[in-house]
């Protein structure tokens, strides 16, 4: 059986910017052969078991000639598989996807397009520049830049296209910028017409040089300017001053690591994105039903005494996601603990709470198990009776504590917290060139297992390639594991809560070693 193959444009960087089309042809493939122009957090979209495949360029080397990646989409859809080949931008400006249509029609191969949002007019506006404009511009031409000069003269009548449109775009120009240039100011255009220069557009990398035709050669020179990078000619660079919205944003030029379970990331990623920060999630818990049979029945033992109880102490969301999992697979109903007082460590405990009918007492101090036997010490009184349900990696201190005052204190382990995760060859490339700025703990146990994975991915000693990240936790018992673990803390929240978190990211951001991709 013959398979079926999606060309699919992966838009400019930010993994975002992929059409909804585009993102659920990832989730269904069983192949997807990708470039370096494709965000990597669309791979994290791939189903179990689907093979991803490298065949991108560089300015200096090719993986894989175009006519075997040609090839390759052909055997692998006659294997029966549904693949998708994931290019950067849109598939139909400058990606060939002509000639790998062409070969799996001859080939009988069923195929779609995907259009995608193109870096030729994404990335100016990422820049703040609009590539048509009501008073500069009223028609963009797309020009290859890419070609050596004289296939550029045989590909361009420049005598044409210099004059056809208000703004010229060349894609993938930067080494011919020079040329370009020449032949635009011999064929009419103003030397001093603005030019931008935009690499890495939407992503963390963003950088934006601005020019004339007349200078901007000498620019790319002096500042080192390397590709991938788009560029504008015309009167709508002017408008950059005004309308640069990216660069404006508290976390813009950062790529900050997010460690916490996917099941429970989203918050964090998504206050992240909007702050212009490019998030890069890479799940290294996982929390599930607990494992063993001592634990089991530590909850059902637990359960069949709730209506005893005088105190309930939910000290993380987890808690109360599985305290619920177990009433509902035990077949129990929530009013068995009418006469509790139920106590919340912290606002996304109580919100937690909140969703299931509840309204917790949240304390006021610190949110952690110190600061829960703070709010209550006067109220609570030798021989009241606790339940404490929490994870098997839970500090002993708070139940210790309480029995130490002479309360009873029942522990019901009621999820595991187990190492998660697929090995990440891209992370680890990022790490080695400096491409992650900073990394997120949410616990204890997301440093410890973040450390175990490295060392899993062949990094017997994790802590050089970390050495220039900024390390953010969410409190001070994560700090202290972290700082354990040999790595140095130079962000904490002030609070235990994720807003606090994004909060000491945004200040570290505002410092002035801490400054993002360059706008020259």
């Amino acid at each position: 059986m013959v398979g079926k193959v999606f060309l699919v444009g992966a838009g400019p960087g930010d993994a975002k910017l992929i059409t909804v089309k585009g993102w659920e042809s990832i989730g269904k493939a069983d192949a997807v052969v990708y470039d370096r122009l494709a965000s990597p957090r669309l791979l994290k979209q791939m189903k179990p078991g689907a093979v991803k495949i490298y065949v991108g360029k560089r300015p200096d080397r090719h993986t894989m000639k175009q006519e075997e990646i040609n090839q390759l989409l052909v055997d692998l859809a006659l294997e029966g598989k549904v693949v998708v080949r994931l290019k950067g931008g849109d598939p139909t400006i400058f990606g060939r996807v002509g000639e790998e249509a062409d070969l799996l029609r001859k080939n009988g191969v069923p195929f779609e397009i995907v259009p995608g949002v193109t870096a030729a007019i994404s990335v100016p506006a990422y820049a703040g520049i609009p590539v048509t404009h009501r008073d500069y511009a009223s028609s963009i031409s797309i020009i290859t830049g890419h070609e050596s000069p004289d296939k550029l003269d045989r590909s361009i009548h420049w005598d044409k296209v210099t004059n056809a449109t208000g703004t010229l775009v060349f894609m993938m120009g930067v080494a011919k910028i020079g040329y370009i240039s020449e032949q635009l100011i011999r064929h009419g255009r103003p030397a001093q017409t603005p030019v931008a220069l935009v690499r890495w557009g939407t992503r963390a990398e963003q950088d934006t040089l601005i020019g004339t035709l007349e200078n901007i050669e000498a620019k790319v020179i002096a500042a080192n300017f390397q590709p991938p990078a788009v560029i504008v000619v015309g009167d709508v660079v002017n408008q950059r001053e005004q309308l640069k919205w990216a660069e404006a944003l508290p976390l813009f030029g950062k790529r900050i690591l997010v460690t916490r379970a996917r099941s429970q990331a989203s918050e964090l990623v998504n206050r992240i994105e909007e702050l212009g920060g490019e998030p890069y999630e890479f799940p290294v818990i996982e929390t599930v039903m607990p494992s063993s049979e001592t634990a089991r029945q530590s909850v059902k033992g637990a359960f069949d005494v709730l209506n005893t109880f005088d105190w309930v102490f939910f000290t993380s969301v987890n808690g109360v996601e599985f305290f619920f999992r177990h009433l509902e697979q035990q077949g129990r109903d929530i009013r068995q603990i009418h006469q509790a007082r139920i106590a919340a460590v912290g606002p996304s405990t109580a919100e937690a709470l909140r969703k299931h009918g509840i309204i917790a007492e949240v304390i006021k101090g610190p949110f952690q198990q110190e600061g829960m036997l703070e709010a209550f010490e006067s109220e609570l009184k030798e021989g009241q009776k606790v339940l404490l349900p929490h994870g098997d990696l839970a500090r002993s201190w708070l139940p210790d504590q309480l029995r130490e005052r002479g309360l009873e204190v029942t522990e019901a382990i009621i999820y595991d917290t187990v190492l998660a995760g697929e090995d990440d060859d891209e992370l680890l490339k990022l790490l080695e060139e400096g491409g992650i700025h900073a990394v997120t703990f949410t616990s204890s146990s997301t440093v410890t297992n973040f450390m175990e994975m490295l060392k899993r991915m062949g990094l017997q000693d994790p802590l050089p390639l970390l050495k220039n990240v900024e390390v953010a936790c969410i409190g001070p018992v994560t700090a202290k594991t972290a700082e354990a673990a040999g790595l140095k803390v130079t962000l904490m929240a002030a609070e235990a809560t994720i807003e606090s978190l994004i909060a000491a990211l945004c200040d570290w951001k505002r410092t002035p070693s801490a400054d993002g991709a360059l706008s020259r």
